[in-house]
């Protein structure tokens, strides 16, 4: 017998699609279930699977993976000082949504935010015990590791978010298009973009959103709950750690609830502040003089050898380094580059080419540079002289942070600090991720009712504690690592945007010289609905 709804269910469900791509929605849902099904019933099948599928492309793909990123920021970089960069993101003389402050505090929370505050000691130390080239623990081990940490973290990635957010804020503000990855390839496939294609290219990015965030969730708990043992003693536990997720889910709803212009703005604006207060206290109870100058040696080398590293493949040597870090880092931006550039996307209108490529790809790398020297110039510097953060790190990366922050006055104050920090930013990373998947989801649509956030913002967080109950950390990297591999795809989607862009951008300036009116019609709330009848097709 077929299942009788009532007609006040009917109701309810038809207003809850009314903005909802149906396609997309149950497609993703479907994918989402079956991999955490697999990642929690079989983790060890799913890490072997994953890792192979990741192995192999990293193994032969390597060299692609390289020459790719290294020309987004070539794109990037030649976008910003072309006659290009004169165009604005929405109309002529429209002003910017969000003051500076405000964007600069929003793009970083979502771009990098949590895993620098995670990585900025651990990641230094983990290279200067086996540094890529040469012997471990010392000087000259310390320099080569902040100049890989500093290639890793710096303008490449930065890069990557800035060819996905440029293009879609640029085909959305001017042209009215849909809110979506798909938008993006209207140039190529015209109509095409609401059927089939476009749909897999929205449940893609769906796919690495939510995973990519529901395994940092996760992951990043685990070292929240070492801080607070450090702190209260709380128990290392897989109990405490979903209670962390349950608090910190539903502080993020909260914020999803009471909208984009307050909610979120004023966690990120917090957020940067609290993280420029604690890099100052570091910076100058630590060794002031040391990363001042350790700055200055470490930026020089950076620009010295961009282009020596972004070619590096390590075809001689052969070694796991390599593969296990810059190539990883790279899928794993790419991955993530849905997620952050549809976000930077959407608090970018109203800045011009030229400005959004600058305080998108070389102040956050400025500003990434300098956090890194101090917390992991701090870090080493310490252990040149003794301190044994080494060993606390071999054996625990959750620590680095708080073993660092033992060694320098008032630990307990400050350890507070960098907790208060890791779980604002968790609250900005998922209400960032909310509203892109929200977006992916509803077509594109700036206002879809807030139940709909609600309801992602609460599987982000119910995904993340599930994968932790169920399979441990084996079965959150496992997803990672999963998700990572969408990163191959991605990359080839990543290189048609920079194609697409490139054309329209040239037959615009050329049609209607610099700074143009935007073109096509529709509002700038909505997609044009001219565009969508295509959608249920």
């Amino acid at each position: 017998m077929p299942l009788k709804l009532s007609k006040r269910v009917k109701l309810k469900l038809r207003r809850f699609f009314k903005t909802v791509n149906f396609t997309v929605f149950w497609i993703s849902m479907c994918v989402i279930i079956a991999f955490v099904v697999f990642g929690t019933v079989f983790p060890d099948t799913a890490q072997s699977v994953f890792e192979a599928i990741h192995g192999f492309i990293t193994e032969y793909f390597g060299w692609y993976y390289l020459l790719a990123v290294t020309f987004f920021l070539i794109f990037a970089l030649w976008l910003m000082f072309s006659r290009y960069g004169s165009i604005r993101l929405g109309a002529a003389h429209e002003k910017p949504e969000f003051s500076f402050l405000a964007w600069f505090s929003m793009l970083f929370s979502a771009g990098m935010g949590i895993g620098l505050v995670f990585w900025s000691i651990a990641e230094p130390i983990m290279y200067f015990q086996n540094p890529p080239m040469g012997e471990g623990g010392t000087p000259e081990a310390a320099e080569t590791a902040m100049l890989f940490t500093f290639f890793h973290w710096g303008l490449h990635a930065w890069a990557i978010y800035v060819v996905v957010a440029l293009t879609l804020a640029y085909f959305s503000f001017r042209f009215h298009m849909p809110f979506t990855i798909r938008s993006i390839f209207y140039p190529i496939f015209g109509d095409r973009i609401y059927g089939p294609i476009g749909h897999t290219i929205d449940i893609l990015a769906i796919f690495a959103t939510l995973f990519g965030l529901a395994t940092s969730l996760g992951l990043g708990v685990m070292q929240l709950n070492t801080g607070l043992n450090i702190l209260t003693g709380m128990e290392v536990s897989v109990g405490n750690q979903i209670i962390l997720i349950a608090a910190i889910t539903f502080i993020a709803v909260l914020s999803v609830v009471s909208g984009l212009h307050r909610g979120l703005k004023w966690f990120s604006i917090f957020n940067l502040s609290v993280a420029v207060i604690l890099l100052l206290f570091i910076f100058f109870v630590g060794e002031p003089l040391f990363n001042l100058r350790f700055l200055v040696d470490t930026t020089g080398s950076y620009l010295q050898n961009i282009i020596q590293l972004s070619f590096w493949n390590d075809a001689v040597g052969d070694s796991e380094f390599q593969k296990g870090w810059t190539i990883f880092y790279w899928a794993w931006w790419i991955a993530w580059s849905p997620f952050v550039g549809i976000f930077i996307a959407r608090v970018s209108r109203g800045r011009t080419i030229r400005e959004f490529v600058a305080g998108a790809l070389l102040l956050p790398s400025l500003f990434v540079f300098i956090w890194l020297t101090i917390f992991g110039g701090t870090a080493l510097h310490l252990e040149l002289a003794g301190a044994g953060i080494a060993d606390a790190v071999a054996e625990d990366t959750t620590v680095a942070l708080y073993t660092t922050l033992e060694q320098l006055p008032w630990p307990i104050i400050t350890s507070i600090v960098a907790s208060v920090l890791i779980v604002t930013y968790f609250i900005t990373s998922s209400d960032s991720a909310t509203y892109v998947v929200d977006a992916l989801i509803t077509r594109g649509s700036k206002r879809s009712p807030t139940r709909q956030r609600v309801i992602w913002g609460i599987n982000e967080g119910a995904i993340a504690a599930v994968l932790l109950y169920t399979g441990g950390e084996q079965a959150l990297q496992s997803l990672q690592t999963g998700s990572i591999t969408t990163g191959l795809p991605f990359s080839i989607i990543l290189l048609c945007i920079c194609y697409n862009l490139f054309r329209a951008l040239r037959r615009e300036f050329d049609v209607h010289g610099v700074d143009p009116e935007p073109q096509g019609s529709g509002t700038t709330e909505e997609a044009n609905p001219a565009r969508e009848t295509g959608e249920n097709a």
